[in-house]
């Protein structure tokens, strides 16, 4: 079968490999019909971060059809669309046993750790997967992942009802949590220096787009940073109100760039976002609504073999829309 498998830094090859293994009991293998291609795909590739066996098939954002399952899966039956939970999990650490796997001591991600969507077939965990509503086409239902994650953001921001947010990054993960905001009454302005991704971002969420110089003279007490550029989080904690909150979720390199007593000076709180909790059923619930609102979002639908040359594209900062899709199987639409 084809697949794309990540060999080492710098080092992503469109391959030809053996099809996956029957399912385990507890698994299941999928018919991927669509993929998408992250930030921390990129950032793996480019330093390899997470690089923990290779050559691995990469992608953890991915929908397909259940081909066969293993006997002790019954929540899923073969011929189900579903879409898929990234996350790989123990389930005995006390992060799992208290319900925030987010945050499981062993920590994996699909595409690392065990192959994945990259591929026209896979073999997975039957718990990363759920069924699929019915009539959303697969280019949305593989934005789900994606999708859980900007979720996941908003819910820990904890944000009033109808305040405002500050957006630094108008990458996949940014434009989709400025989407959910502005759907729920948020008024969101935005900032990035590609200024083909804040116009389309403007004009498919009416989020206003702004600079971070400007913010120094604009009241703000709400804002989400999905860059990890040191200096825009700098520039954030600098500039926002007292008895706000700033929410992380991009990751970048470390940096010396939080000075504690602002902090408790001006009761700002940090916010670390990482992946998401149980949102994933939740916008498996949203989709249906969200779905029309979604292909504004999507740049290009990409063949497997096209993969390591947009890799190298993306990274070069050539991306005018926001979210590259790839087509591998039969898509339903």
């Amino acid at each position: 079968m084809e697949a794309v498998r990540l060999y080492g830094v710098g080092d992503l090859r469109h391959d030809t490999v053996a099809s996956p293994a029957a399912p385990a009991p507890d698994e299941v293998t999928l018919a991927v019909s669509v993929a998408g291609i992250c930030g921390s795909d990129l950032h793996n590739y480019r330093t390899g971060a997470w690089i923990s066996r290779a050559p691995s098939i990469a992608g953890h954002e991915f929908a397909g059809t259940v081909t066969a399952i293993g006997e002790s899966v019954s929540h899923v039956a073969v011929g189900d669309r579903v879409i898929v939970d990234s996350r790989y999990t123990c389930g005995r650490c006390k992060a799992c046993r208290g319900g925030v796997g987010q945050v499981c001591t062993e920590l994996g991600f699909l595409g690392e750790v065990i192959d994945g969507g990259f591929a026209e077939h896979v073999t997975l965990p039957g718990r990363n997967v759920l069924k699929a509503p019915e009539g959303v086409a697969d280019r949305h239902l593989a934005m789900a992942e994606p999708l859980s994650v900007a979720l996941h953001a908003l819910n820990l921001m904890h944000v009033p009802e109808g305040a405002e947010i500050i957006m630094t990054g108008c990458g996949p993960i940014g434009g989709l949590i400025t989407l959910l905001a502005t759907r729920t009454g948020h008024p969101v302005s935005i900032v990035d220096r590609n200024a083909a991704r804040t116009a389309l971002l403007a004009e498919a969420t009416g989020a206003t787009v702004t600079d971070l110089d400007a913010l120094a003279d604009h009241y703000y007490r709400y804002a989400i940073d999905t860059t990890g550029n040191a200096h825009v989080i700098k520039g954030l904690v600098s500039t926002i109100a007292g008895a706000s909150r700033l929410g992380l979720v991009g990751i970048g390199t470390a940096a010396d760039i939080i000075d504690p007593v602002h902090l408790v000076e001006r009761e700002i709180a940090l916010v670390g976002c990482h992946a998401f909790n149980d949102e994933l059923a939740t916008i498996g619930k949203m989709l249906p609504d969200l779905a029309p609102h979604l292909d504004p979002f999507i740049e290009s639908m990409i063949s497997l073999a096209d993969v390591p040359t947009t890799y190298d594209r993306l990274l070069a900062g050539e991306a005018t829309g926001i979210k590259t899709l790839i087509k591998i199987g039969d898509t339903g639409g």
